[in-house]
């Protein structure tokens, strides 16, 4: 049995995440499914057995916004704001300097990648530390080299996955590493990860990427979308300049081996629906939504241009 470890807060002073997920995980169900008719509070509280109250509570202490606010942050709507002017967003990510090894605005990350060689050798030589752990978003495995982490990957209830299942297709993109169960090695990379409160540019989260040259020149390219912002399939073709080949980067996208970290859940369809999510569609929105309520808060505690600051 793989030893459990103590859930990580991803908002600070929060200290149940992994516990309210599973709350949130079944309000996000019913939500998504039910949302065109815009349950109030109450009936959702029905759904999930809890009062009112409680449900409200817990809600808002994992995200940041209530549910009624969420169910506009996932609306079709809402996407397709986030998608308005996605084509120049990856255009100002280059800009900016988003390209260079660090991602801005939010999870800072230092990144390289295999050689074509390396991955050739489908991890003959590399040993691979992995754990499994709980997060906010439910739980995790997590797979590290000494070079970084190279997995992250949620086990998909919608889909009736367990830990097992989980593992082994991860060891499958990887077929001859040496796995060496060890939760101490990657808990140090979850807290990293899942605690906003390490997510400072001093201490990157170190990544490698194992992939064709093809899908690590799109994960690169995901790497570049800040949060609360969103692209299409069709807008990472054109920026890696194969403007055709949106399918293509689809699947490079569903093979991405870093959720939350590597963020594929931003990739949306040029009409604005949410497209695929390897994860489950569920925590797509979770993690859409979660990010709503993370830059609100983060908005509200900043002062503004023009206020002086005590």
């Amino acid at each position: 049995m793989l030893q459990q470890l103590n859930a990580i807060p991803i908002v600070p002073g929060e200290a149940e995440p992994s516990r309210d997920y599973e709350i949130v995980r079944r309000a996000i169900a019913y939500l998504s499914q039910n949302w065109s008719e815009q349950p109030d509070l109450d009936q959702l509280a029905r759904q999930l057995g809890l009062s009112p109250a409680h449900c409200q509570k817990v809600f808002k202490r994992w995200c940041g916004l209530s549910p009624k606010e969420f169910v506009q942050a996932i609306t079709a709507d809402h996407a397709r704001k986030l998608l308005a002017g996605s084509a120049s967003v990856l255009e100002c990510a280059y800009q900016v300097g988003l390209s260079g090894p660090s991602r801005l605005h939010d999870l800072f990350v230092s990144h390289e990648a295999m050689t074509p060689g390396e991955f050739k050798r489908r991890g003959a030589g590399l040993e691979m530390a992995y754990g499994f752990h709980p997060t906010p978003f439910g739980e995790a495995l997590l797979i590290a080299t000494e070079r970084g982490v190279a997995g992250l990957a949620f086990v998909n209830e919608d889909a009736g996955q367990d830990r097992q299942d989980v593992l082994a297709e991860m060891k499958a993109r990887w077929p001859l590493a040496r796995y060496v169960e060890a939760p101490e090695r990657t808990m140090p990379h979850i807290q990293r990860i899942f605690d906003c409160r390490n997510w400072t540019p001093e201490q990157p989260v170190r990544i490698v990427l194992i992939g064709t040259d093809f899908e690590v020149r799109v994960w690169e390219t995901l790497l570049k979308i800040p949060m609360g912002c969103a692209v299409s399939y069709s807008d990472i073709a054109r920026h890696l300049g194969c403007p055709t080949a949106s399918r293509a980067v689809g699947t490079a996208v569903g093979r991405n081996p870093l959720s939350f970290v590597v963020p594929c859940h931003r990739v949306l369809r040029a009409d604005g629906s949410l497209g695929g999510y390897h994860w489950g569609l569920t925590r797509k929105r979770a993690l859409i939504g979660w990010e709503t309520g993370w830059l609100r808060s983060r908005a509200a505690a900043t002062p503004s241009s023009g206020q002086a600051e005590s």
